[in-house]
């Protein structure tokens, strides 16, 4: 026998609808409900931060969707990469990388196979999937994020022990995954960090993704997927060994790997882009010729990360951290937030100094030689760098 999660959804689904509904432009409430302004928010989720390039997507979009789809596939991979429309509409890059890795996952999820996102952390996965998600399906919010004590319950369904306890197993008492509600609205799910979940759990998967159904034996039920449905899971590189995926589950997806930024100007587009986004949301005021000092972390992080120098002459040790993107952005908006808050408002070495060092120095005893190599080796001796070495001389110390 066939069930629907319709009874369990319906107050969700009409919350979620008025909320979607309410971050349209014009009318100012976010996503999370309950009357809440959309400048209140601290970071909106992407159908709601998007919502202006979402519609002007779909509206403009002639080309064939699949079923329950807010938009083609190519109207998908131009959200993320970003375009200009017909009517002179610009959408904004999402992700800065080769198209064809777009693609090639925007059409996984048009077929029945669901979408691994892999790469090292700081890579953009969890940002690429809740943006195919917002494309897709037009809802980021179906989530599950894995961790070392995520239940199985979390993918499959929960009880409502009151009603449990009052009445027995029931629809009313069951309380229905955010992977379940996908499965009966015809929506894309999201598994963040699957490496992290135990390997029992993760195997709960291998049913929904191969059979399309997920069991209820407390009810001799089951809940069918409906066309729409797909799942993207991201995992970390780094993690292998911690729980790797069985042959079986791997089979179920597709296998997308994410690369770090292949140049420099790549990822200075990228964190000036995210900063921009964190400082607005943060209400912290543009650093004027911020870019220098934004080109010269991304500079500091990828010499580390590469172990040579930029110009190829001189080769780095590299510290035990991964150094990624995410990473520096978050080091140039806490120098932001120095130079608002604590300086003259502009962008200095000595705001980001400090952010490198607790980047770089993970490991207090070997990181900490390395960094100082670096300093000695490569940064003292560079032109134009003279500022940022005594800054970071004078934090190390």
């Amino acid at each position: 026998m066939t069930i629907s999660v319709e009874s369990q959804t319906e107050s969700q689904t009409e919350s979620q609808t008025e909320s979607k509904a309410g971050s349209q432009p014009g009318n100012g409430v976010g996503s999370q409900g309950g009357g809440q302004v959309a400048d209140e928010v601290l970071r909106a989720h992407a159908e709601d931060a998007f919502a202006e390039e979402l519609a002007a997507l779909a509206a403009q979009d002639d080309r064939p969707r699949p079923a329950r789809w807010c938009m083609s596939p190519w109207a998908v991979a131009t959200y993320l990469l970003g375009g200009t429309l017909p009517d002179g509409t610009v959408i904004s890059p999402k992700y800065v990388g080769p198209r064809r890795i777009v693609e090639v996952a925007v059409t996984t999820l048009a077929t029945d196979r669901a979408l691994l996102l892999l790469g090292v952390p700081g890579t953009a996965k969890t940002w690429v999937s809740e943006h195919l998600a917002a494309a897709v399906s037009g809802d980021s919010t179906l989530l599950v994020q894995g961790t070392a004590g995520t239940p199985e319950e979390a993918i499959r369904y929960g009880w409502n022990y009151a009603q449990l306890l009052a009445n027995g197993p029931s629809r009313d008492a069951l309380v229905p995954s955010p992977v379940m509600r996908a499965m009966a609205e015809g929506m894309t799910a999201r598994v963040e960090e699957l490496t992290r979940i135990p390997a029992d759990v993760q195997d709960t998967l291998i049913t929904i993704l191969s059979e399309k159904t997920l069991p209820i034996p407390e009810l001799g039920q089951e809940v069918q997927a409906v066309r729409g449905f797909n799942l993207i899971a991201t995992a970390n590189d780094r993690d292998r060994g911690v729980n790797d995926l069985s042959s079986a589950l791997r089979r179920r997806f597709n296998t997308v790997v994410l690369p770090l930024p292949a140049s420099v100007e790549d990822e200075v587009d990228i964190v000036s882009r995210r900063v921009d986004q964190v400082g607005r949301a943060l209400e912290l005021p543009s650093a004027p010729d911020g870019m220098d000092e934004i080109r010269r972390v991304v500079t500091v992080f990828r010499e580390l990360r590469d172990g040579v120098t930029a110009d190829g002459r001189t080769k780095v040790k590299s510290p035990s951290g991964t150094l990624s993107t995410a990473e520096a952005i978050s080091v140039v908006t806490n120098g932001l937030a120095l130079s608002a808050h604590f300086g003259d408002g502009v962008l200095r070495p000595s705001d980001v100094a400090a952010g490198i060092l607790g980047a770089v120095v993970r490991d207090p005893a070997a990181d900490r030689v390395v960094w100082q190599e670096y300093l000695e080796a490569v940064v003292r001796e560079r032109d134009g760098w003279k500022d940022f070495y005594r800054a970071c001389r004078e934090v190390s110390a």
